[in-house]
């Protein structure tokens, strides 16, 4: 608001001057004003003393400060009904609200900060990272590549490719890009004690056998034959067919044997196929310990239902089949990957081929270094639920 040049004591005196009788316009060429000032003063002031004056001018000051701070705090007030709906934690969210308020109110940078609670310096902070458009394009690549891998799976395959950004930058990237893997349901966990199985760090050491159940696009179903050593996590075999017997079973195995050689144990559940004469007159024959899971107990051969798992939700559940050798052709290709290229959560990210490998190494080693009487370390522990003591005896 302008200020006046005169004070109210001078425009209570030059009131009183013309009130004693002066002319209008002698007064207003003596103290050089208008006309028009003076009919305002006499309308405003007339009938008041310097005292009076002096305490209007007091309210009037007041009630302009009064005025500005209720428009101040009605300001505020809307300025906050605009970011109601906003979450106002990150920085970014806090800059984005800040260049908000002065744009759409005029509020200036200090008072948008202290009005949203945020520092300046943070509003102020402008980004100096580098660059992250090749390892965002190529984090992409492999995410759609590899649906149903998470960040961390993601970081191994980057590190192999000589990328050098740490696991914290590749997550940030990774959930910048909406990559998320959406989860699964949890299931419902066992309870009460469990026993696991014991065997020793090596390859044959035990296998585990299941079947898995799909259909082609014609809606005819199929069945696949996964067998896994419990050890090094390695698929041995997925054998896809509209039928599989207990004589079909027991031809791959020993075709497997040659291959690999004898195992010490095979776990299976209680399927029809599993627990055939032709399964059970094979094992007797070649002297292989059978070890049958308790019915509706699948927690008990976990690491196939865990193979299972990852085929269904990595490869049974992306891929639509036109036939038998279409599948047995794509599903060949995963189990090479799994085996080779595939990082393993629980064998520190290691592949299962170069985990049986390391194995092999350091059991050659462990051979030459101590004499033949020296026992070799157990392996990880099986999956829990396995009770009978018979059971523990002959595997460990």
């Amino acid at each position: 608001m302008r200020r006046s040049r005169f004070t109210d004591e001078q425009i209570i005196g030059i009131l009183r001057e013309q009130e004693a009788g002066a002319k209008v316009a002698d007064l207003c060429r003596k103290h050089g004003m208008s006309e028009a000032t003076l009919y305002n003063w006499k309308a405003k002031y007339g009938g008041m003393d310097a005292s009076d004056a002096k305490r209007l001018k007091a309210l009037e000051d007041e009630n302009a400060k009064l005025k500005k701070l209720l428009a101040e705090t009605m300001l505020d007030a809307s300025a906050l009904r605009e970011l109601l709906s906003k979450k106002l934690v990150e920085p970014a969210a806090q800059r984005e609200a800040v260049a908000h308020l002065q744009a759409s109110f005029g509020l200036s940078e200090r008072r948008a900060c202290s009005l949203i609670r945020a520092d300046r310096t943070t509003i102020r902070y402008r980004s100096c990272r580098p660059n992250d458009a090749a390892l965002r394009g190529r984090l992409r690549e492999l995410a759609h590549a590899r649906r149903r891998f998470g960040y961390r799976r993601l970081f191994v395959l980057l590190r192999r490719e000589g990328e050098t950004a740490g696991l914290n930058r590749v997550y940030r990237l990774y959930r910048e890009e909406g990559l998320s893997v959406r989860k699964r349901q949890a299931r419902r966990r066992a309870v009460g004690m469990r026993a696991p199985i014991l065997v020793e760090a090596k390859a044959n050491a035990r296998w585990s056998l299941d079947f898995v159940h799909d259909q082609f696009a014609n809606g005819r179903r199929f069945r696949i034959l996964n067998i896994v050593d419990d050890v090094t996590r390695e698929c041995l075999a997925a054998i896809p067919d509209t039928s599989i017997s207990g004589k079909r079973v027991a031809r791959e195995l020993t075709a497997l044997i040659e291959q690999r050689g004898k195992p010490g144990m095979i776990v299976s559940d209680n399927g029809t196929e599993l627990t055939s004469n032709a399964i059970l007159a094979w094992c007797a024959e070649r002297r292989i310990e059978r070890h049958y899971i308790a019915p509706g107990k699948p927690m008990q051969n976990g690491y196939i239902e865990s193979f299972n798992g990852r085929m269904r939700d990595e490869l049974l559940n992306e891929s639509l089949f036109f036939g038998l050798d279409h599948a047995r052709e794509m599903i060949s290709a995963w189990v090479t990957d799994y085996n080779i290229a595939r990082p393993h959560s629980s064998l520190n990210y290691q592949t299962p081929a170069a985990y049986a490998a390391g194995l092999r190494a350091a059991r050659d080693h462990h051979a030459a270094q101590q004499t033949s009487s020296a026992r070799w370390p157990l392996a990880p522990v099986a999956p829990h639920g396995v009770s009978p003591a018979k059971t523990l005896t002959a595997a460990g």
